[in-house]
This record gives C-alpha cells, sequence and structure tokens, in this order.
C-alpha cells in the first residue's frame, strides 16, 4: 500500500458514516425486542430500516449498513447518493465528474456484482438497475435532489426478500426521502464550484396542519465540463406530501427531472499515452470533425484513429416519478404497508457518427445544394418508458414469531428505437435538445415486461440471546418483444423464472457488545426487456430463436457470516462471504461501441467471489470522529469461453472491474459551528480485459471540507458556509472502465472504454434556513 496512504490514514476519515456508527446507533436491543421496537424519526414515522434489516439497530441476521441524515445533509451539495454511500465496505463507486452525476460514467459495484447486477428503490419504488440505459427505472440522481435524500440501508449480501428489485443477484440498496418538516419554513441554498458550476436549491416547508404537511423544492445545476467544451445541465421539482392517522401514515410524492448532459469521450491506455488524458470531442468546431471523417474514416481510407475523437455525443433524460403509499397499523402486532406507483421516461443517447453520412438536400433540378451535407449524421438511442406497479408487505408478531409477506407487480411497457438525423453544416442541431424529423430508423421495438413476486419469511426468537430467520421469495419475469421496424431483428417471448429462492439467517448474542450472524442466499436475475446490452433481443432474429429455449438467467448463492461490536465510543463489524455466480450471461460485439454491431449473448459459465470486509468508527472526543473501512476480495471466473468460435482462456482470472483491495478512512470534526473532513480513498488495481492482460493502476484520492453554521442570524434561523476540494493533490488516474464494456482481450491498449477522473475541483456552498 503506498506509503501516502499509510500517512493520510493516520489522520484518517470519518463524518459519523457507517448505519452502526457509534453517533447515529441506538443502545443496543434484545434481539426479540429490537425486533417489534418501532423507532420513530423527527417526522414521527415508523423507521422504514425496520422493514429493511429483519430487525432494527442490532440484531439483523445478515450484513447491513446505512446511513443517516446527517451523512448526507453534510455531504457537498448535489454530490451524487451513491458517492456518500461509497464510504461503506464493499463498495466500489466511480464517476468521471466531480460530484458524480454524469451517468454515462457512473459505475456502483458491491463485492464484484455490477450494478446492473444489483437492486434499487426509492421509498420502496424500484429504480430499476440504474444503468444508463435503464429500461425499467432510473437513476437516483434524477429521481431525488440529494438534498432531500434522507437515509439509506445497503445490504452488501444478502438483499431484503421482499425489496422491489428483479436485478439483485448481489445486494441492495434503498433509499428513503426525508420527511416535510414540522414547522413552516423555507431553505435557500446557493453552490459555485470549479468549471463554472453553479447549483441553486430551493424548498419550502408547510409546517404540520390537519391535512398533514408538504415540502416542495427545486433544483437548477449547471456545469461545464472540465475538460473539452459543453455543459451538463439538471432541473428537478421535488414534492412530497404527509399525514400521520393515529399509529397509520399516508404519503405520496411525485418527482420529475430533466438532465442534459455533454459526454466525455471514452478514452483507450493507447489514446492517453499518444494524446493525455485531457483529450475529448471536436464539439464545438464541426469543421474539425468533417476533416477528420473525410480522411480516416471513409472505407477508401480508413484508419483507426478516426475513432479517436467524434463531433459530439450527449444524454438527454426527461423523467417524472410518483408514489402514493399507506402505511397501516392493523393492530397492535400487524402492520400493512402498500405503495402504488408510476414512471413515466422519454430519452435520448445522441452520437454524431462519422459511419453514416448526411445526403445533400436537391435543387428542382436534382443537384446537391450546397452547404447541406455532411459525412456525420446523428445517431440516437432512443428510451420510452411507461411503467406502474404495486408493492405491498405485511407484518404480523405472533408470539416470537414475526412472520412477513410481500407481494410486488409492475407492468412496463419500454419503447426503444435506434434512428439517424441529419447533420447539416448549415443547420446544425443543438445537443441539448431532442431531434425529429429522423431520416432513416434502423430498428424499433416495444417491449412489454410484466414482474411478479412473492416473498414469505418467519423470524423466530428462540431465546433472548438467538434469533433465527427462514423464507423465500418467488420471481417471475416475462419479456414479450415486438419489433415494429428493422430487417432480421428478433421478436417473441422469454420469460425468466424462479419459484424457490430460499434465504436463512441466524444471529446469536455472545454478550451486550458483541454478537455473531450468517445469512444463506439465492437469487436470480431477470433477462433485459431492450435490444440493447446485454439482452435476448441484442442480436439478430437467428441468433434469438437459438438461444431463446435454452438461455438460464443468472443466479447467485450467497454465504456470509460475520461479527459485530460495539462500547463505549465505538463500534465496528467484519463479515466474510463467499459467493456462486451461476450461468453468467456474456454479451459479445465486434467494432467500436458507436457502430452499434449486435451481440452475441449465452451462458458462459460461473464466477466465484470471496471475500473480508471491516468497519470501525470511533468517537475521539464529543467533537472528534473517525470512520474506517476496509475490503478484502477476490472474484474469479470458473470456466473458459469460446468467442467467435474462438476459445478465450479466463478460467481463474480476475473479474473485471472488482478491485482486490479497498480503505477508506474519514475523519470529521462538528463542535456545532465550526464542521470539516478529511478523507482517504485508495483502490487497488483493476482489470478491464476478461483475460486479465489490460488494466488502470492502483489510485489514493484525498478529499477536504471545512465549513460554519450560524444560529439566529437576522431573519434566519440557521446561515452555514460550506468549502470543499476534491481529488485535493491533482492526481492523475482513471476512474471509469468498461463505458464501452469490457472486452477479451487488450494487450495493445486500445480499447476505448476507459474515463479519467476529475482533477481537483473546488466548491463553497451557502445555505440559509428562514
Amino acid at each position: 500500500m503506498p506509503t501516502a496512504l499509510v500517512l493520510a490514514l493516520s489522520l484518517a476519515h470519518a463524518v459519523p458514516a457507517a448505519a452502526q456508527s457509534a453517533t447515529s446507533t441506538p443502545a443496543p436491543l434484545p434481539a426479540d425486542t429490537a425486533r417489534t421496537e418501532a423507532t420513530t424519526t423527527a417526522g414521527g414515522e415508523r423507521s422504514e430500516l425496520e422493514r429493511v434489516t429483519v430487525s432494527v439497530g442490532r440484531g439483523q441476521l445478515r450484513s447491513v449498513q446505512s446511513l443517516t441524515q446527517a451523512e448526507f445533509d453534510n455531504a457537498l451539495a448535489g454530490t451524487s447518493p451513491l458517492a456518500t454511500v461509497a464510504r461503506l465496505p464493499g463498495v466500489n463507486f466511480q464517476a468521471a465528474d466531480g460530484l458524480g452525476n454524469y451517468e454515462w460514467s457512473t459505475r456502483f459495484t458491491v463485492r464484484g456484482f455490477s450494478q446492473n447486477q444489483l437492486g434499487f428503490t426509492l421509498d420502496d419504488v424500484p429504480l430499476g438497475d440504474m444503468s444508463y440505459g435503464n429500461f425499467n427505472g432510473l437513476h437516483i440522481s434524477r429521481a431525488i435532489s440529494s438534498e432531500n435524500v434522507g437515509r439509506a440501508s445497503l445490504s452488501q449480501g444478502a438483499g431484503a426478500l421482499e425489496a422491489a428489485s428483479s436485478s439483485n443477484l448481489g445486494g441492495t440498496l434503498q433509499f428513503y426521502s426525508n420527511d416535510p418538516t414540522g414547522q413552516f419554513g423555507f431553505r435557500a441554498s446557493q453552490t459555485l464550484g470549479s468549471d463554472s458550476a453553479t447549483r441553486t436549491f430551493l424548498r419550502v416547508d408547510s409546517g404540520a396542519s390537519s391535512l398533514g404537511q408538504v415540502y416542495l423544492s427545486y433544483t437548477n445545476q449547471e456545469a461545464d465540463k472540465w475538460k473539452g467544451a459543453g455543459q451538463q445541465k439538471l432541473e428537478q421539482w421535488n414534492f412530497k406530501w404527509v399525514k400521520t392517522v393515529g399509529d397509520s401514515r399516508l404519503s405520496a410524492f411525485a418527482n420529475t427531472s430533466r438532465r442534459r448532459e455533454v459526454d466525455y469521450q471514452d478514452l483507450s491506455l493507447d489514446l492517453i499515452k499518444r494524446r493525455g488524458d485531457t483529450l475529448d470531442n471536436f464539439y464545438p468546431d464541426f469543421a474539425a470533425a468533417v476533416n477528420a471523417a473525410n480522411t480516416l474514416c471513409q472505407p477508401s481510407n480508413y484508419v483507426a484513429a478516426c475513432d479517436d475523437q467524434y463531433y459530439a455525443g450527449a444524454g438527454l433524460r426527461n423523467d417524472e416519478l410518483a408514489g402514493a403509499t399507506a402505511d397501516l397499523r392493523l393492530a397492535t402486532n400487524a402492520t400493512w404497508k402498500t405503495t402504488a406507483y408510476y414512471h413515466h421516461n422519454k430519452g435520448m443517447g445522441l452520437w454524431f457518427t462519422p459511419y453514416t453520412a448526411t445526403p445533400a438536400l436537391k435543387d428542382s433540378q436534382g443537384n446537391d445544394i450546397p452547404g447541406t451535407g455532411s459525412p456525420i449524421a446523428e445517431r440516437t438511442t432512443e428510451y420510452g418508458i411507461h411503467r406502474w406497479g404495486v408493492v405491498s408487505n405485511a407484518e404480523v408478531e405472533l408470539g416470537e414469531h414475526l412472520l412477513k409477506v410481500g407481494v410486488w407487480f409492475e407492468d412496463n411497457d419500454f419503447d426503444q428505437a435506434r434512428r439517424f438525423y441529419a447533420v447539416r453544416p448549415n443547420a446544425l442541431p443543438s445537443i441539448y435538445q431532442f431531434p425529429s424529423n429522423p431520416m432513416a430508423t434502423q430498428w424499433q421495438y416495444a417491449f412489454n415486461t410484466k414482474t411478479t413476486q412473492f416473498s414469505l419469511s418467519d423470524t423466530w426468537s428462540v431465546t433472548k440471546d438467538l434469533t433465527v430467520g427462514a423464507g423465500f421469495k418467488s420471481l417471475k419475469v416475462k419479456i414479450d418483444g415486438n419489433r415494429e421496424v428493422g430487417n432480421d431483428m428478433p421478436s417473441g417471448s422469454i420469460t425468466a423464472q424462479k419459484n424457490f429462492l430460499p434465504q436463512l439467517g441466524i444471529n446469536y448474542r455472545l454478550s451486550a457488545s458483541n454478537e455473531l450472524y450468517g445469512t444463506i442466499a439465492r437469487n436470480m436475475r431477470a433477462y433485459q426487456g431492450a435490444a440493447t446490452g446485454t439482452s435476448p433481443f441484442a442480436t439478430n432474429a437467428v441468433g434469438f430463436d437459438a438461444i431463446k429455449g435454452s438461455l438460464k438467467p443468472e443466479t447467485s448463492d450467497t454465504i456470509e457470516a460475520g461479527w459485530r461490536t460495539s462500547g463505549l465510543g465505538y463500534e465496528g463489524s467484519v463479515s466474510a462471504y463467499l459467493v456462486n455466480f451461476k450461468d453468467r450471461l456474456l454479451s459479445v460485439q465486434s467494432g467500436s461501441g458507436i457502430q452499434g454491431n449486435p451481440v452475441v449473448l449465452s451462458n458462459v459459465g460461473d464466477v466465484r467471489a470471496t471475500g473480508v470486509e471491516g468497519a470501525l468508527s470511533f468517537r475521539l472526543a464529543p467533537t472528534l470522529t473517525w470512520y474506517n473501512s476496509v475490503s478484502l476480495s477476490k472474484s474469479t471466473y470458473r470456466d473458459d469461453v469460446v468467442s467467435g468460435g474462438t476459445p478465450v482462456a479466463i478460467r481463474g482470472k480476475r473479474v473485471a472491474d472488482a478491485p482486490d483491495t479497498m480503505v477508506k478512512s474519514q475523519l470529521g470534526y462538528d463542535d456545532g459551528a465550526l464542521f470539516g473532513s478529511i478523507g482517504v480513498d485508495y483502490m487497488s488495481k483493476r482489470y478491464y480485459s476478461y483475460t486479465n492482460d489490460a488494466s488502470v493502476p492502483d489510485r489514493t484520492l484525498v478529499n477536504v471540507s471545512a465549513g460554519y453554521k450560524m444560529k439566529n442570524v437576522s431573519m434566519l434561523r440557521e446561515l452555514s458556509l460550506q468549502a470543499s476540494v476534491s481529488n485535493l493533490f491533482d492526481k492523475h488516474y482513471i476512474s471509469t472502465i468498461g463505458s464501452n464494456g469490457f472486452t477479451n482481450s487488450d494487450k495493445d491498449g486500445t480499447y476505448a472504454t476507459l474515463l479519467p477522473g476529475a482533477p481537483r475541483q473546488f466548491y463553497v456552498t451557502l445555505t440559509g434556513k428562514f
């Protein structure tokens, strides 16, 4: 481990961060008492963590860690909630921008499982797998403004049985919004930062009334890219209503998002060596892009340098997400919680491709009109989501048993198309607007995905020290794909179904300060109902017919065990795990990513992951905290594969984007007025080729922040100023790997699937609460 890291860790890193942090965890409760105790928040609600983790506080039957409101409040305004969660053990989060919001680059992995193999929810509403081309959800940064996130719970291994997810082979990350305050108030925050970054956040809370209490917030964020030209923009409205009726609670939310982000160019190791890590697309220099297309990209003169730079790329997303929840206390020993939700999305991924030309317009004589044609076209992948669903869970306490039953149903209509639009030098299209009037549609699909999940579990307090739990879920996901445009493209149906996915757990309290736990669980990941990505439909008609009867959904078997300890001023945990991941699906694409060639999907064998994780939190003084986490893991492929008829020897090779070692440490200070933190984040080498002949080196990052709060300043209840610096020592490093997927081999370093991390960034936020 680098000497700099060891020295930094001696200072170390910890705003009260983990769920089991000494600053935020209640006193330990006996397992049977913890199971039934209803904790409350400032809004008087029953804690959602009780619903996520079998029991609250200590007594969980599996590895679960959480972040509280304080951790999200102390994060820099606009920081992705995923970046805040990244301090927890086993978590690897990467992004190419300073705040972690650039969705093409964001990668969130847990214990070697990639983002599309995890489960994500917000207030029990499923967010899908949060991948860039998401077909059944949306990213958390669009689902809610980061200032309105109240808490999060991460289950690193065996996810909650009742969690609404069809992708959680690995863990489950569940976010919860904060409640409207019981007092009328107004909050205004303004952030300024590097690269002309600005973020405005406004929120008004109604206060309590006979009709309940509500908040309405508005967010507007803009920033230039840290290299190249173009902006990344986000505009959001969030609304939430809460009303308590006796021991029951009603709530509803409605959130909108408008995101526009200009892409960074994907790089390779060879490109970085030849032209540096600040290389980017040509935008706004269209003449340079035309020159490259004419001299490098034509069939008669094509050279690999054609793919060094393109004119531009962008991601456009419009989202509306709404949900309503009835959390009812039916009796002293019974609750029933039901959430109904709806999500609409309109999205496009834009690429200006030199592989398709824009023909010139013709005059009345049939001659080309000068300035109306070009060797470049605007290629889009277009998304449209209309999904609705219901999540319903009931709990009944019968003596020493806590019975849970859950149901989730979702109906998702997903429209997807690949189109090309004219790019005329005399009327260049805006990269911030949805184009219209396509000149060609390569393919167009209408998918319908119906998801049905049922779960049942029993948690039994055998003695005051011993708790055991057993349960299962059944999951069925049926996809109907209807090809509306496109030759030699597949249509048809495919179903992923497992009727018995069991989960067993045990917790034994050794003493008032120490406990042991263990879990065994099986999970399944459904197929993706889309025409791109790791999907059975991302191929041709012959390929789909060949695989639809033999393809198997991915499954995983997880075994984990751990020890938790706590005492005066400290709290710690250690866990070990073994995961066998079966029937891995692999899609292989030929050519560069922008060409959009079809992939071939097949089951290619198994993966095994083993590891040990630890977290330790200290309160060194009333104002000083120190949090540390360490993750040691080994994830390997268990079988060789055949790609394009060629054997590829990957048995025993390390899994792509699964670092062996991660160390995170944070030292935090807060005396009620002055506050600050210094954080260190170390990650070991990561591979991006399956044969492990291509990798990016380890890196160590340091972030610092400091601020000051004042109470009752003139007409303000509180005034605060916070300054932050990310990547303090301005390190050059590769953040995202796999932006264009992984490759079998890249000995020459020419595969463009890397995104460098942002250089040192400065931010300052002024917040007033009225």
